[in-house]
């Protein structure tokens, strides 16, 4: 077995338990978000967001070279939000059977202790466009195709955000306590956590 089919078998298995047609790993779900604006060009765009809500979503989407906009929101963020203005979603607090929105980008998290699949670090996109799929794979390993880079073609730029195969194999061994006993997918409920009012801070709206 090569290295890349442990995320390989990882990612398929995501697929069978959110219903998404395709599934990407990535070293955690700030990358992700990232991943996601970049595919879709979002520069110079404003993208509104919660404005209680964890401090590395406006970093992705300034990087990305769009805006940040804050709206109103309860300081216990639940489950997932629309980053409004894409189509992508911040889906860090949720993990549960069948949970992909078609023509959606869903952006999952692995990391940190309270987390459904808690790896210590990762994450993970849900699409089910073919060329987005295709591109992040590339996109997450340094622009890279799953081979040996001294028989690569390199035709792209990318970053280094592949999920280590250590963390992939954890991965795969843990997410079979989210199927039942007939490998069908479980309802599980949202995770519900306190974010602060990022709304505050000049940093994220190019005030300063």
């Amino acid at each position: 077995m090569k290295i890349y089919d442990v995320t390989d078998a990882f990612e398929k298995r995501l697929c069978k338990f959110t219903d998404a047609p395709y599934a990407v790993a990535v070293d955690n779900q700030s990358n992700a978000l990232f991943l996601a604006l970049m595919w879709l060009n979002v520069k110079g765009k404003t993208i509104t967001i919660p404005k209680h809500t964890y401090p590395s979503v406006p970093c992705a989407i300034i990087h990305a070279g769009a805006k940040v906009a804050f709206r109103n929101s309860p300081k216990q963020l639940k489950g997932e939000y629309l980053l409004e203005g894409t189509n992508v979603w911040d889906s860090a607090l949720r993990f549960t059977g069948r949970m992909y929105r078609p023509g959606q980008i869903q952006c999952l998290s692995f990391t940190g202790p309270y987390k459904h699949l808690k790896l210590g670090k990762g994450g993970a996109i849900l699409t089910d466009d073919y060329d987005a799929y295709n591109w992040f794979k590339k996109a997450r390993f340094s622009g890279r195709s799953e081979c040996s880079y001294h028989d690569d073609n390199f035709t792209m730029l990318g970053w280094n955000f592949y999920m280590l195969p250590e963390i992939a194999l954890k991965g795969l061994r843990d997410i079979n306590a989210f199927f039942d006993d007939e490998n069908r997918p479980i309802y599980v409920p949202d995770k519900v956590l306190p974010y602060p009012d990022l709304s505050q801070f000049k940093i994220y709206t190019n005030e300063i």
